[in-house]
């Protein structure tokens, strides 16, 4: 399950490569319209490239799929996160495309811009249907291409144990409360009160939150707007963590799950995959030790929203058959099959009314969470933005910068590399 973390580096790594494959495809701006889809059953192959786990699993899944309807046929083709941002990025040049691919929803900016994906029939999906933020992320030039398959957001795990032993007896419900808990655990045994990451790849993801829960916004229109009071405060509250030693600027490999366990870090931020983790690692009986709780309210107390977006290639030999499996993979009884085969959360919000999420502690918490919960801009340059913007958090976490000159420095080098509008 550690697989969410590991996408952020591969993304980042292929930052630019699309600008060069896509070229001369380009998706006019404004709303685009979708074409309609034949009814009945889907018949003929469609052929799917999916990711990492997803990639294992969805062959022998989609077999459900071809019994209701026998003249279709789901050829699914395993693709390694590391290779598949390059791979997506040639098939579009070379118009040898899937039907169906998985797109990470920081990628969606980048492959619609080249003009390579369908857009979403409306009547077939409607938004109302998924998480704002995870619909959010679908959305480019007032278009959705594609839609969410599942999502994952981040909340605040800690010791129950721990925050007990420092008067602590709820969760922490705002910033203030969030710093008290993290100083109360610290004074009660912890060696650190909290885990932030600090800087290097993905760190945007932890500190993003923070910002839009002050009403930080990075984009107005076709701009980067990091550079706002709000943006500065956020970064400030975050830098506090480390300044004041309540965060670790180095933590090991592997350091966080048996420190958490054996009590040495009282808290940290991170996302679902961390609830099973947590629990292998803590034995029989620790999940009573420990509970996660939604984002502390500033403002607003929004969370940062991901997971994996599905979509149709302009190039499909298949279209319609393409988004008729798209169709049965929203339905929300295979949405919670999915759930259940993969522990993928699903996007489907309907989905989250059944029993094996409902009645979950943790799951309830992240479900909660989705409601309120955001996605960078759909800006084709997103990935180089946010590396850029991780270069600077490192700075601002272990060198003590101004969190001031952050914002202006992440700002002018997002000038620098425009949005690619």
């Amino acid at each position: 399950m550690m697989r969410r973390p590991m996408r952020a580096l591969i993304c980042v790594a292929a930052a630019a490569a699309l600008t060069v494959a896509g070229c001369g495809r380009e998706s006019g701006g404004g709303e685009e319209q979708a074409k309609s889809v034949a009814e009945g059953k889907a018949s003929g192959e469609i052929t799917v490239w999916a990711m990492g786990t997803e990639g294992e699993k969805l062959g022998a899944f989609a077999q459900e799929f071809t019994k209701e309807n026998p003249d279709a046929k789901v050829t699914v083709t395993a693709v390694p996160w590391d290779a598949a941002h390059q791979k997506i990025a040639s098939a579009i040049a070379a118009k040898q495309t899937p039907d169906v691919s998985m797109i990470g929803t920081t990628w969606q900016g980048e492959f619609a811009k080249s003009g390579a994906l369908d857009p979403t029939p409306q009547d077939l999906f409607k938004k109302e249907s998924y998480f704002p933020g995870a619909w959010d992320t679908t959305v480019v030039n007032d278009t959705s291409y594609g839609v969410p398959w599942y999502v994952e957001t981040r909340v605040i795990f800690y010791r129950t144990d721990i925050a007990q032993k420092a008067g602590i007896t709820g969760p922490p419900a705002t910033w203030d409360d969030l710093k008290a808990m993290a100083k109360g655990m610290q004074g009660a045994g912890a060696k650190w009160g909290i885990n932030l990451q600090p800087g290097k790849t993905g760190s945007w993801q932890s500190i993003m939150p923070f910002a839009w829960s002050n009403g930080a916004n990075v984009a107005d229109g076709d701009k980067y707007t990091f550079d706002s009071p709000e943006m500065v405060e956020a970064l400030r509250y975050y830098q506090s963590f480390f300044t004041e030693k309540l965060a670790p600027t180095e933590l090991a490999e592997g350091a966080l799950e048996p420190g958490f366990v054996k009590g040495d870090i009282a808290a940290f931020m991170s996302g679902p995959w961390h609830v099973g983790l947590i629990k292998e690692q803590g034995k029989a009986g620790f999940e009573d030790k420990f509970a996660v709780a939604p984002m502390p309210k500033q403002k607003s107390a929004t969370s940062f929203i991901g997971g994996s977006n599905v979509a149709v290639f302009k190039d499909a030999k298949n279209r319609d058959g393409a988004w008729k499996f798209l169709q049965w993979l929203a339905k929300p009884e295979v949405q919670t099959k999915w759930y259940q085969a993969t522990s993928d959360l699903p996007a489907v919000q309907s989905a989250w009314s059944d029993p094996a999420l409902a009645d979950d502690k943790f799951l309830k918490v992240f479900g909660e969470q989705l409601k309120d919960a955001k996605a960078p801009p759909t800006f084709a340059t997103w990935e180089q933005v946010s590396a850029a913007f991780d270069t600077e958090a490192e700075k601002l976490a272990k060198s003590g910068e101004d969190p001031a000159t952050v914002a202006k420095t992440v700002q002018s080098k997002a000038d620098s590399i425009g949005t690619g509008s």
